[in-house]
């Protein structure tokens, strides 16, 4: 018998398991697919020249997580690589809006929009500055993050208090209006909160959008060099190092609930695994309470608002070998490794607007990743491993364009998306196609094909609005890694604070499972010994 059965070998499960290995927990994580990693993985199927990563790509949370940094990855072969310039907004008039870790070069392009709009940059990063250390402290520790809200809420009060807070909450057109005279500065951070499913016009964008742009200025958007997997095989060594087990191909059909507490998981192959102390589940919501669990096991009011839980945006991906670089009009755009393509504000309205009414985009808004250029290792030189991905609607009515694609994503559908996502990199990029030597597309039901947890290629565990956060998420009242079952714990970006490769709510189940199994006199000596440390003299 092992202490703990972790479900899923995604990163939040990875961590989760390295945590718990390296307090002494016996440790067995049981992964669906033939290998781990969940959406951080890569494969050389396109072309075999060339790395392309399956799904997430670029890594500005892992680079600020305190979670990932305490494992030390880089003493188990994972090696970070940078673009020249991390994020750039080009539109088809050749101006072009650039995000790069020298905050000079990010004020001088917002400035060629309108003068004034750098110092404005400035500010928001001065901004960023005073709150960055307890922001990351409450976003990354279970919740709610007493300490860490209480330091914010000071920070809040010092940097401008109320008229801060309302900044933050603001939608993010609204805010960009507020702080920038041109549209460079207001397209960045209206493309950063279309990382998630944040409308221009959704209440909160305009923070979550400041947080993704500050990230990228501080941390830039990282990758791992060899492809995103490379992270994965890391945290695999490290756990394995610690006395960890990962099998994979072992599908978990069920968790065992004894006496009101979850006893072990059961497999697709019939096999019973028992769990001595613990079983966490880095699987989405609507799987743990609605197929592992049987509901007797529940109560009613999760269960009957699990029926009010929402995804975020469902996912079409092209991965692409090219035979050069991108020719785009904006010179700007060649140095980024990641580029936002919508042709200004009212676009980027227009494309989530047409997702809420259920529409394929007839002009999709993209996230283009430039791979070779943030990691020289991904593609022959001269050439580009290169994607890009936009969202569609869960359930599709109809096609905003005149294709006629429709919601049963067959091979004619895929290729009639796929080409109108190439023909908008042409827009921004004139020749694009005839630089592409072999494409990969995955559609929705092929990116969930692949993670299990990603319904329809949904990548953030559930959608990033407020009504689905902090303590209403995954659902309300929660907001914690512990469910209703003792002994079982919600492990994956369903759970605070969601999506994102940052490894907190991994982290977090792993804390909780510990704490349970923590001896009272244990936790009083470890709390005496903190106080100690920090006051330097005997409480």
């Amino acid at each position: 018998m092992t202490d703990a059965v972790v479900v899923g070998a995604g990163p939040n499960g990875l961590v989760a398991a390295n945590l718990l290995a390296d307090a002494g927990w016996s440790v067995l994580v049981l992964e669906e697919q033939p290998e781990p990693g969940g959406a951080v993985r890569h494969d050389r199927r396109v072309d075999p020249a060339f790395v392309n990563d399956l799904f997430s790509s670029f890594y500005p949370l892992a680079a600020a997580s305190p979670v990932l940094g305490a494992l030390r990855l880089e003493d188990h072969g994972l090696r970070w690589s940078h673009a020249p310039s991390v994020l750039a907004h080009p539109l088809t008039d050749g101006r072009c809006a650039l995000l790069d870790r020298r905050i000079d070069t990010t004020a001088a392009s917002l400035d060629a929009f309108a003068p004034g709009d750098g110092a404005a940059w400035h500010r928001l990063h001065e901004m960023w500055e005073q709150l960055r250390p307890d922001l990351l402290s409450a976003l990354f520790t279970p919740f709610p993050p007493v300490r860490a809200t209480a330091r914010l809420v000071l920070r809040l009060r010092a940097a401008g208090g109320l008229r801060l807070a309302r900044t933050l909450a603001l939608p993010v057109r609204r805010m960009g209006e507020e702080e920038f005279e041109g549209e460079g500065g207001r397209l960045l951070l209206a493309g950063n909160a279309l990382h998630a499913d944040l409308a221009p016009e959704a209440t909160g964008s305009g923070g979550f959008g400041w947080l993704m742009a500050m990230l990228g200025q501080t941390y830039g958007f990282p990758v791992p060099v060899g492809g995103s997997g490379a992270l994965t095989q890391a945290l695999t060594r490290r756990l394995e190092a610690s006395g960890g087990q990962l099998r994979c191909g072992q599908r978990v059909t069920s968790i065992t609930v004894r006496d009101g507490r979850a006893a072990g998981v059961r497999t697709a192959d019939g096999r019973m695994i028992a769990a001595r102390r613990a079983v966490l589940a880095d699987v989405s919501v609507p799987a743990l309470y609605g197929e592992l669990i049987a509901p007797e096991h529940l109560p009613d009011q999760l269960l009957a608002d699990l029926r009010r839980f929402q995804w975020d945006f469902a996912t079409f991906k092209v991965d692409w070998a090219l035979d050069g670089p991108v020719p785009w009009q904006a010179e700007q755009a060649a140095r980024a490794g990641t580029v936002h393509l919508a042709d200004g504000m009212d676009e980027l309205t227009r494309f989530a607007a047409q997702i809420a009414m259920r529409q394929v985009p007839d002009r999709p808004f993209l996230l283009f990743g430039q791979m070779t250029k943030a990691d020289a290792s991904r593609s022959p030189g001269g050439t580009e491993s290169a994607w890009a991905y936009t969202h569609v609607p869960h359930e599709i009515t109809e096609d905003a364009g005149d294709d006629g694609i429709t919601a049963h994503w067959n091979t004619t559908d895929q290729e009639l998306m796929a080409d109108r996502v190439e023909l908008q990199v042409e827009r921004f990029a004139p020749g694009f196609r005839s630089l592409v030597r072999a494409r990969r597309i995955l559609a929705p039901p092929t990116l969930q094909a692949l993670d299990g947890n990603l319904l329809n290629g949904a990548i953030n565990g559930g959608t990033t609005a407020v009504h689905q956060q902090l303590v209403f998420r995954p659902v309300p009242g929660t907001g914690r890694p512990e469910t209703p079952v003792a002994g079982l714990f919600l492990a994956s970006a369903g759970a605070h604070p969601g999506g994102g490769v940052h490894g907190a709510p991994g982290a977090n189940a792993a804390h909780a499972a510990l704490r349970r199994h923590r001896p009272p006199g244990l936790a009083r000596a470890q709390r005496l010994l903190t106080h100690r440390d920090r006051t330097g003299k005997k409480r």
